[in-house]
């Protein structure tokens, strides 16, 4: 995959407040899937496509490209794909991966189009399939990817009164650390254990329960927990808690409920 290929040279702080991904998990099925529904810009079309696609695979055969834009760099376009966010000449022939900058306005261009490409598909989830934890007149809302078995997952959730009482919704999504199966093909420890809670009858206290250590009653449905996963790799996580803010920013890793008010009031 080519985010495996790039997390080597990728340097975030978001690692330092969050529990990493098991990079020797299996991939989900719609890894290696072949493209569809890519988005492609003003100025992009089949052929670019397809040039951009024949390149990533040569360092990547099967990525997923999921967005095509021209670059505000001359000469190169700017790529989403596979959970990675790179930029790709024209002529194909190079890759850059990295953020790019813009002097004047001094901010990273990679950060509008990620949040816009983030905003979009987490629009797309239903509220039937998220577990959320909200007060009765939420100001804020916020996405969290997590993991039962994640240390910070679980210190977030103990203060899941705290961000309620600031205004502060959680809605989570599940991502198993561990991937939804092993090299062998047999579901993870965690996978199972996330889809008995998304299977309770009561999720919430299920989802408590877990957290807290507790294994939930073993139960199997119709649920989100693979395509949830997949939707965190398309969307570049790499560990748990992933928090995005209802503008599409990744904004942790944990935060502190104090810290997480103020992202939120930043930006409004």
């Amino acid at each position: 995959m080519l985010k495996k290929l790039l997390l080597a040279v990728c340097v975030s702080g978001f690692a330092l407040t969050a529990c990493a991904a098991d990079n020797a998990a299996s991939p989900s099925p719609a890894a290696t899937a072949p493209a569809s529904g890519v988005v492609l810009g003003d100025g992009v079309d089949a052929a670019a496509l397809q040039r951009v696609q024949q390149s990533l695979a040569k360092l990547a055969p099967g990525v997923q490209v999921a967005v095509v834009n021209r670059a505000p760099l001359p000469g190169f376009y700017q790529v989403i794909a596979s959970g990675q966010l790179v930029y790709v000449s024209t002529d194909g022939k190079y890759l850059l991966n990295g953020d790019l900058v813009d002097l004047g306005a001094k901010k990273s261009l990679n950060d509008a189009a990620w949040a816009a490409y983030r905003k979009a598909e987490l629009a797309k989830v239903p509220a039937s399939a998220r577990i959320e934890y909200a007060p009765a007149n939420p100001k804020y809302r916020v996405t969290v990817f997590t993991d039962v078995t994640c240390p910070y997952c679980k210190v977030l959730h103990e203060h899941i009164a705290e961000l309620n009482k600031e205004g502060i919704a959680v809605d989570y999504l599940a991502w198993p650390r561990e991937g939804v199966s092993n090299p062998l093909g047999h579901p993870t420890a965690t996978y199972k254990t996330m889809v008995a809670a998304w299977c309770a009858a009561d999720r919430k206290a299920a989802l408590t329960e877990a957290f807290a250590g507790h294994e939930p009653k073993a139960a199997s449905c119709s649920n989100p927990v693979r395509a949830q996963f997949q939707l965190g790799e398309k969307l570049g996580v790499s560990g748990t808690p992933a928090i995005f803010t209802p503008d599409g920013r990744m904004v942790g890793g944990y935060l502190t409920p104090a810290q997480l008010l103020r992202e939120l009031e930043r930006k409004g």
